[in-house]
């Protein structure tokens, strides 16, 4: 695992590292730039390795620098910069966070646990870890910061106006982007983000009597199953983007390290590949369900925040000659990932009578079951559980393959994001209020429904001891969904659903000292291996209650439906496969860029 060492960061707030196309940055009359120099630092900084293999190894990275201006002062103008022009000149009016009413005793003792779980990094405030109980001898990986985790607490923070240790958070994760990664010899791309980080403390130049910190990140070489974290990068892209709305902070995302950040996620997201669909491939165990659970391939989770990443980027990145090529392919996935899931992922009564009456076998570029279900896969469950005036987007969907289990996380980022239509939010809203009791219960909110039980379970899960029927990512309860249900819920007019699932959480959470998930089919039980004091239970809830009190901020962390966007699905839609990816469809792109 790299090690980023303290010295290494002096010169972090003017480095980064270009992409290959951004390597020369040219002035408007085509000659090279004179503000801005590319070389190598004469420092040597080394990367310890916790991989099979020679352990240490020294590298010089490539550093930008900006010519004449000492590499140290960059970060101190831009603060100096942004105090003079002040939050209120910077935001607008709709971002501004009222005085907060009177807190009561447990949003009081919430603060205080989520204070006590924030980490600090050479004397500054980094983030926070997993979980915070002193009395667990055996915390695992729960002690390091994870980017998913830390989402709520940087939004908690935020809006209470404490903003330093998000800044800290997004540009320490951003550094450790460009480090090298190696698992069993092979390197997986530059862009790819951390899913967690640890501070350790380490003997200085191998002086027991002298220690400095480091920071240990963990790339998937270290988690179960080595699978890279696919949905880090696209948590710090949504959140950057969070970060400058409630802020006003937006000199922080137009720093040439974060645009080069930025864009190398997008880059290892976009990379052409063998699949024939918009959506991101990606392996089992990949995003918050981090355990083998059936959801390899196009799980929806994955596209909702692929989706919201995309729109995110898109809206901060600067448009110059370098970004154009970019925004362009970035536009066009959009749209056409946008018609993809609305189109073949939705779900209701009257699609899933269509599916009932299937043809199979359709060897045609006109076919009606283009992925070719097989009826037989419609669960009976789901025959007497759909509501009438409800549906929902389902969990995955490949070659002759539904996944029609209802993903929360999914469904609700979605709402948030628009990648669903307004119709087909307000039906996903229907239906977690008409299967209240299965959803929500005891605790909310349910991460999947139902739950795999008998030979599907042990079939589809490996016979996972920790993903037990209505256990953990197995159909468990998680209170961290509750921001995402009230940012989907204050969206769409519904304040009322997020206060009443609210009240649900308030009457036991903190009686059951915060656990991170509960069990059982309606969670009356804790999580039989569910950690005390999660930090993300505790922030999910604060924010959720934030929400509510402001639900302006709420709205302009959604995203509103794009109608631009949609212009570009003219493609998916015509008869022929084989002509028109049309000339029209393309010159709509080039608009939205302008």
């Amino acid at each position: 695992m790299p090690k980023i060492h303290r010295r290494a960061l002096s010169d972090f707030a003017a480095s980064a590292e270009f992409l290959q196309e951004d390597s020369e940055i040219k002035n408007p009359n085509g000659g090279s730039s004179s503000a801005v120099a590319i070389k190598t630092s004469e420092e040597e900084t080394c990367i310890s390795s916790t991989t099979i293999g020679p352990k240490i190894e020294c590298v010089r990275p490539e550093r930008i620098y900006v010519t004449s201006v000492n590499p140290l002062e960059v970060e101190r103008i831009e603060e100096e910069n942004f105090t003079k022009v002040g939050l209120e000149e910077s935001r607008s009016p709709a971002t501004s966070v009222p005085e907060e009413e009177k807190e009561s005793a447990l949003e009081k003792e919430a603060w205080n646990l989520l204070r006590a779980a924030v980490v600090n990094y050479c004397g500054s405030p980094i983030g926070t870890v997993a979980a915070n109980d002193s009395s667990d001898t055996t915390p695992l990986n729960y002690d390091q910061v994870f980017i998913r985790d830390f989402v709520p607490s940087a939004l908690a923070f935020m809006l209470k106006g404490e903003t330093e240790i998000v800044r800290n958070f997004l540009l320490h994760t951003l550094q450790l982007q460009s480090w090298e990664k190696t698992v069993d010899c092979y390197s997986p791309g530059q862009g790819l983000m951390p899913a967690s980080v640890k501070v350790r403390t380490v003997p200085l130049d191998g002086n027991n009597q002298v220690v400095e910190e480091v920071l240990d990140p963990d790339f998937g070489e270290s988690a179960i199953g080595r699978v890279a974290p696919v949905d880090s990068g696209l948590w710090w892209i949504i959140l950057l983007r969070s970060y400058g709305k409630i802020t006003g902070d937006f000199a922080l995302q137009e720093r040439v390290d974060v645009q080069t950040g930025i864009k190398l996620i997008l880059k290892l997201c976009l990379a052409d590949g063998f699949d024939m669909f918009p959506t991101l491939l990606v392996t089992d165990g990949s995003c918050m369900i981090d355990r083998r659970m059936g959801i390899h391939g196009h799980p929806l989770e994955i596209q909702a925040l692929f989706y919201s990443a995309l729109r995110c980027a898109r809206e901060i990145m600067i448009v110059d000659d370098g970004s154009k090529n970019l925004l362009r392919a970035v536009n066009s996935r959009l749209s056409a990932l946008a018609f993809h899931i609305r189109e073949y992922y939705w779900i209701d009564t009257q699609k899933l009578n269509e599916i009932y009456r299937y043809k199979t076998e359709e060897y045609t570029p006109d076919a009606v079951n283009k992925f070719n279900i097989y009826p037989e896969q419609i669960p009976s469950w789901l025959v007497d559980w759909m509501p009438d005036q409800g549906g929902f987007l389902i969990g995955n969907l490949q070659p002759a393959q539904m996944d029609f289990r209802f993903f929360s996380l999914g469904n609700l980022w979605a709402i948030v994001t628009s990648l669903t239509t307004p119709e087909q939010a307000e039906a996903i809203l229907n239906l977690i209020e008409s299967k209240w009791d299965d959803l929500v219960g005891n605790m909310p909110m349910k991460i999947c429904f139902p739950a795999l039980e008998y030979e599907e379970w042990r079939i589809i899960t490996g016979s996972d001891p920790k993903n037990t029927p209505w256990s953990y990512h197995n159909g468990g309860s998680w209170p961290t969904l509750l921001w995402q249900f009230t940012i989907a819920c204050i969206k769409m007019g519904r304040a009322d659903l997020a206060s009443r699932a609210v009240e649900i959480a308030e009457k036991r959470i903190s009686k059951d000292r915060w656990p991170e998930y509960y069990d059982t089919k309606t969670a009356r039980f804790i999580g039989k291996q569910a950690r005390l004091y999660q930090t993300w239970s505790i922030a999910g809830y604060l924010a959720a209650k934030s929400f509510l009190a402001n639900p302006d901020i709420a709205c302009i962390l959604a995203c509103e439906e794009d109608l631009a966007l949609m212009e570009g699905c003219s493609c998916p839609i015509s008869a022929s496969p084989h002509r028109k990816c049309s000339r029209n469809a393309m010159r709509s792109q080039s608009r939205i860029l302008v």
